[in-house]
């Protein structure tokens, strides 16, 4: 008994230097619970390890609580939208008014100059039409949300038409026919998996046709035998019918990347040229904002969504709007649109990324220059890869590194390939270098 009154007091565990860093990360309770159950276990045991073998017990159950937090991670697996590590990082504009509209109050439902009730939709939906071309423009919390809107509004009760070869399931399992179910609309597939054609949408129609749908192929591609309807035609047959055509773009590339010298992404002007009523598209993918769902179109069918008392288990807050606001200002030219870090990524040549990796390689001997293929990601052409540039350690447990790299301060996601583990310096922010450089040094002691 003498031996456990040995045992070191809470409040000098709690205030060791080894220790007490973890509060940032896990709290005081979490904390101070870690420090309780790894005395109770030495109780038990009836035996007092040294004092350093007990913080260094106490920092194995706080490691384990701080990787169960959201923390920041370095993505070098050259996958620019990465879904699992968090999509798009947001444009320092983007974070600062985020910043600034958290921590006080605004004039998110205010009109200043009436000084009274305002809408909280009112100054982004000015630029997203700006951006889109479309007369009218909703934001919702995610892209699934804003399909259920549409469909809620417009379709229930009612019969969706939809081709076969665009019934998707994005991550996560979620599929577009198990939307359509809980919207209370009724699905009619038309076509054949490889080939639809407009004749196939035209004795579908019926007295019950609420909407004809298009939705992006996401993750996957069809070759070889195929045929498919034309946006336009499907348009057109809408206009002669009285059926709204309402498109999910699923990305929503708001430029050309063939700016960047890659396979075109249908945009949302084309969406809107083609004169589709509704089109919805998500914020956290190519157009490199924070997650919403976004809606744009004519005036009357987004007037309808306004109208539906669903839209407000679906609105976002003030942090999502006034980000998006300054993702889509920096749309107005090409310099400032670079600053998005999608397209700082995308644009970056590889003779920068070279120079970059010059640093790794001077700093880790047994660090190697390589070329690669980095990814575009978030559902955004999934067979086409684009040059690159990494940093590849040879060495005997690719995998084992891997696993140290993911477990360091901070986490570094890389991929592993036949030359090792591999950086890649396209999903590596050049103000992160010396991070990762350090971590990677780390991780080979």
């Amino acid at each position: 008994m003498q031996a456990l009154r040995e045992l070191p007091a809470v409040h000098r565990l709690l205030d060791d230097p080894v220790i007490a860093p973890y509060e940032a990360l896990v709290g005081r309770d979490a904390l101070r619970s870690a420090v309780e159950s790894e005395l109770q276990h030495a109780r038990g045991t009836h035996a007092v390890p040294p004092y350093a073998e007990l913080v260094a017990r106490i920092g194995v159950r706080l490691e384990a609580l701080a990787a169960q937090s959201l923390l920041p991670v370095i993505n070098g697996t050259g996958i620019i939208l990465h879904t699992n590590l968090g999509r798009a990082p947001l444009a320092r504009e983007a974070l600062d008014a985020a910043r600034d509209i958290g921590s006080g109050y605004s004039n998110l439902e205010y009109d200043l100059l009436e000084g009274a009730r305002g809408s909280r939709y009112a100054r982004v939906t000015s630029l997203l039409r700006e951006a889109s071309g479309a007369a009218d423009a909703l934001v919702v919390n995610n892209c699934a949300a804003a399909v259920l809107l549409i469909l809620d509004t417009f379709a229930k009760g009612l019969e969706v038409i939809v081709s076969r070869n665009q019934l998707v399931e994005i991550g996560g399992g979620f599929r577009l026919p198990d939307v359509l179910e809980r919207s209370g609309a009724t699905l009619v597939e038309v076509g054949a998996t490889n080939k639809v054609y407009l004749r196939d949408f035209e004795r579908a129609l019926s007295a019950k046709t609420a909407l004809m749908m298009r939705s992006h192929p996401s993750n996957y591609s069809i070759e070889g035998f195929v045929h498919d309807v034309d946006a336009a035609e499907l348009v057109a047959l809408g206009g002669r019918v009285g059926v709204p055509i309402v498109e999910d773009l699923g990305s929503g590339a708001f430029v050309d990347l063939g700016e960047y010298g890659l396979p075109r992404e249908r945009t949302v002007r084309d969406a809107v040229g083609d004169g589709a009523a509704l089109v919805a598209f998500s914020g956290d993918k190519l157009l490199g904002g924070p997650q919403a769902g976004i809606i744009v179109g004519a005036a009357p069918a987004i007037a309808r969504l306004r109208s539906n008392p669903l839209l407000r288990a679906l609105r976002v807050d003030k942090l999502t709007l006034a980000a998006l606001a300054e993702t889509l200002r920096l749309y107005r030219s090409r310099e400032s649109r670079e600053r998005i870090p999608f397209y700082a990524m995308l644009g970056a040549s590889l003779d920068s990324l070279r120079a970059r990796a010059g640093a790794y390689v001077e700093k880790i001997a047994s660090a190697q220059i390589v070329e690669c293929e980095a990814f575009v990601g978030g559902g955004a052409l999934p067979k086409h890869g684009f040059p690159s540039i990494a940093v590849a350690l040879p060495v005997a447990s690719p995998q084992s590194l891997a696993a140290r790299l993911r477990g360091g301060k901070p986490a570094v996601v890389a991929r592993v390939d036949e030359r090792g583990v591999l950086i890649d310096l396209r999903t590596i922010a050049p103000e992160q270098d010396a991070l990762a450089i350090a971590a990677l040094e780390g991780a080979l002691r």
